[in-house]
């Protein structure tokens, strides 16, 4: 008797919101791997990083708006859309994670900012290998066919590979035609960030409010980071974890710092 292959069970997330262009292109990538289940946000969420919701109530509506795909809207952040993921829509926990795919770049720095990856990296604490990604272009009319392609790629890579439990990637894709794109590399996060500023202006009662802005500056020149490779219409793969210790650091502190007792 052949014995039932196992049908992964793929979570997509993302804080575009639901009814964002990139959730469905990633939720078309992936339908025909597993079993796929969506929460995500009801309402755009970016920026929001790994923000909880406390003292508010939460809701979750399913919703009918990916043909037969099990789907829910919930009211709070993507790190929310996760933890009610697991607890009260699967009651376990999924083989993977993927959010996105983000409209905008989270390379570098955007990675401490962005909803996108800290729902990926809730899934890592969880216990779920998870991928975020994204595409670097902001316009809700973007194509969207290489980021489908290397999306898929991707994560069929993962679901036949054994992964830590905790691995979590940043994904990075170009805005190009597949054909264009030269290729995937494995990177590290570039130094870059913005330099921003806050232009003052006034409302129409004569208060005053701040509007930011922002220029993107890479501070690093190295040829294996992210900024690089995107720079060059390559697919960057970051690994990143949750665990910020410096410990290079720690044992530089164990040595040199003195404390009496």
């Amino acid at each position: 008797m052949v014995k039932d292959k196992h049908e992964p069970v793929i979570l997509v997330t993302n804080d575009d919101g639901i009814s964002a262009p990139g959730i469905r292109n990633l939720i078309e990538a992936v339908k025909d791997l597993g079993k796929v289940v969506v929460v995500a946000p009801d309402k755009p969420q970016s920026g929001m990083g790994h923000a909880i919701t406390i003292g508010i109530p939460l809701r979750l509506n399913k919703v009918n708006i990916f043909g037969d795909i099990e789907a829910y809207q919930c009211t709070g952040t993507p790190v929310d859309c996760v933890k009610l993921a697991v607890d009260k829509v699967l009651h376990s926990k999924p083989d993977i994670c993927i959010s996105g795919i983000n409209h905008g770049a989270n390379h570098s720095i955007n990675v401490i900012y962005s909803g996108t990856m800290s729902a990926a990296v809730e899934a890592a604490i969880e216990s779920i290998p998870s991928i975020g990604f994204s595409l670097l272009d902001y316009s809700l009319e973007a194509d969207f066919t290489a980021a489908r392609k290397y999306a898929r790629m991707i994560i069929e890579q993962m679901l036949s590979t054994p992964s830590d439990k905790h691995t979590v990637l940043n994904v990075n894709i170009p805005s190009a035609r597949p054909e264009e794109i030269k290729g995937v590399k494995i990177c590290r996060q570039a130094y870059a960030k913005y330099e921003e500023d806050f232009i003052e202006r006034h409302d129409p009662h004569g208060r005053k409010y701040y509007w930011l802005t922002g220029e993107f500056v890479n501070f690093d020149e190295g040829d294996d980071t992210d900024v690089w490779a995107l720079a060059n219409n390559y697919v960057s793969i970051v690994p990143v974890q949750f665990d910020l210790t410096h410990y290079s650091l720690k044992e530089k502190l164990e040595k040199t710092w003195k404390f009496d007792s």
